[in-house]
C-alpha cells in the first residue's frame, strides 16, 4: 500500500478540527455513585480503571496511554485496565502499535462517542482543546520527553478525556475529568482511592 500523500494528511488534520455533532451527554458521574452501564465497556467483578482518551494522534493521549500500560504491567491482574478510543478501529490499531503496544490495557473503540456520553464526557471548548497552555504544553512533552502530534487518522480534537475507578462491585471510586487537553490523569491517586476500599486492590 502506498504511503498516504501530502494532501490526504492535510486533509485528515483538518477534519479532526471539524466538530461533530453534539451528543446527549450523561452528568459525569460522582464517587459513590454506580458506573454508568453501556455495551462496549463491560465491568469485571475487579477493582477497574477506565480512560476515555483524547484522538489518536494527540500526544497527550499518547502520554495517558503510556502511563496506562506501564501501571497495568505493574497492577495486572489486581486491577484491570480499559482504554476507549473514539478514533476507528484502523486508526486505533495502528495507533496502539505505533505508541508502544496495549501489554495490559483492553482497548475499546466507540467510534460514536456513546461510551464517551454516557460517562458524561462531551465536547470540549476552544480553550479546552487548542488554548495557549495547551500548545505549550505539548510543545514541552515533545521536548522532554519526545512525545509529538501523530498525524490524525481519525477522530477529533473537541472530544473531552477523562478517567474513572471503579471497585468490583462497579462503584465509582475515583473521579478525574481533564479540565484542559493538557492535563494527564493521575493514576497514583486512582490506585490510592481504591485501596482505601477495603479488600479492593489488596
Amino acid at each position: 500500500m502506498a504511503p498516504p500523500t501530502l494532501t490526504e494528511l492535510f486533509t485528515k488534520e483538518l477534519q479532526s478540527f471539524k466538530s461533530p455533532p453534539p451528543k446527549e451527554t450523561a452528568p459525569v458521574p460522582k464517587v459513590g455513585d454506580p458506573a454508568p452501564s453501556h455495551d462496549k465497556i463491560k465491568l469485571p467483578d475487579k477493582p477497574t480503571i477506565v480512560v476515555f482518551l483524547r484522538h489518536c494522534g494527540c500526544p497527550f493521549a499518547e502520554k495517558t496511554f503510556r502511563n496506562l500500560t506501564a501501571f497495568s504491567i505493574k497492577h495486572h491482574p489486581q486491577i484491570h485496565c480499559i482504554a476507549v478510543s473514539h478514533s476507528n478501529d484502523a486508526a486505533t490499531t495502528d495507533w496502539v502499535e505505533h505508541v508502544g503496544g496495549a501489554w495490559e490495557v483492553d482497548v475499546v473503540v466507540d467510534e460514536e462517542r456513546e461510551a464517551y456520553a454516557a460517562w458524561g464526557l462531551g465536547l470540549s471548548s476552544y480553550w479546552h482543546a487548542i488554548g495557549p497552555f495547551s500548545i505549550y504544553s505539548a510543545v514541552q512533552l515533545g521536548k522532554t520527553e519526545g512525545i509529538w502530534n501523530r498525524t490524525t487518522e481519525s477522530g477529533t480534537r473537541w472530544q473531552m478525556s477523562g478517567a474513572f475507578a471503579t471497585d468490583r462491585k462497579g462503584v465509582v471510586r475515583w473521579v478525574s475529568i481533564a479540565r484542559s487537553a493538557s492535563e494527564l490523569p493521575d493514576f497514583d491517586a486512582a490506585l490510592k482511592a481504591l485501596i482505601e476500599v477495603p479488600t479492593e486492590a489488596s
